[in-house]
């Protein structure tokens, strides 16, 4: 029943911004300057059925799920070495700060440098999402209570299952938050490189193309068709976590 009413609540949240676009869009009446949400889900109905809608979904879509897998990767060992390495936690501190203060267009210009443009969206997406899944992973094993440590080892527990019923438990509420968080930024910042990078056959090149030709209606159908890409795997991640726990 909780359930059924959070949900309902939701909806309800949904149907007032939309409406509140709607009459903004009605207000400005200007197509150009600001795409009714109609005009919207037409295009996005238009987009969906061709073949380089499709192409630049699971270009952007693969590259990023690279990005985020491989940092999401790294910031967990690289955790696990700093909790039982103080000399690591110390060494990789100012690197993570570095890594979390400075601004997404910084590293896109600097990366174009070095990588190619169809490679930029997966360098980038891996330096916003490692610094934020190694301090949710971080924090996490702090949360383990030393006291149960040492009764599994007074106990002969074996490692898997000190991490299974006492590592894991204490750690995956940070570090699903951490994930989940690090998605969102993921296509955030994924995209961002893209359109500054502009690879062919990229949702960020559409982006790009939309706003050099005033097609306001394909900028907000590319950008709806992120927004509910990027709720579906963060759903995908919350569910996984879930039953890992």
């Amino acid at each position: 029943m909780k359930q059924t009413n959070r949900g309902l609540r939701r909806l309800a949240a949904a149907a007032f911004w939309v409406a509140v676009w709607q009459l903004a869009a009605m207000t400005v009446n200007l197509p150009v300057l600001l795409a009714s949400p109609v005009e919207t889900v037409v295009r996005l109905a238009q987009l969906i059925p061709t073949a380089d809608f499709w192409r630049s979904v699971l270009f952007t879509l693969g590259h990023i799920a690279a990005g985020y897998a491989l940092a999401a990767t790294a910031g967990t060992l690289l955790a696990v070495l700093a909790s039982r390495f103080a000399p690591m936690a110390d060494l990789l501190s100012p690197l993570m700060s570095v890594l979390r203060s400075v601004p997404v267009a910084s590293f896109v210009i600097a990366a174009l440098i070095w990588v190619p443009s169809k490679r930029l969206s997966l360098l980038i997406v891996a330096v916003i999402v490692l610094p934020v899944v190694y301090a949710g992973t971080l924090d996490g094993i702090r949360q383990i209570d030393p006291r149960l440590s040492e009764m599994a080892r007074v106990f002969r527990m074996t490692r898997w299952n000190r991490f299974r019923h006492i590592a894991l438990p204490a750690a995956l509420p940070s570090l699903g938050a951490a994930l989940s968080t690090a998605m969102g930024l993921a296509w955030k910042s994924g995209v961002a490189a893209e359109v500054i990078g502009i690879p062919t056959g990229s949702i960020g090149e559409k982006l790009y193309k939309a706003k050099v030709y005033l097609a306001t209606p394909d900028l907000f159908a590319w950008t709806l068709t992120i927004v509910i890409i990027s709720a579906a795997c963060t759903r995908i991640v919350r569910r996984g976590l879930k039953r890992i726990g």
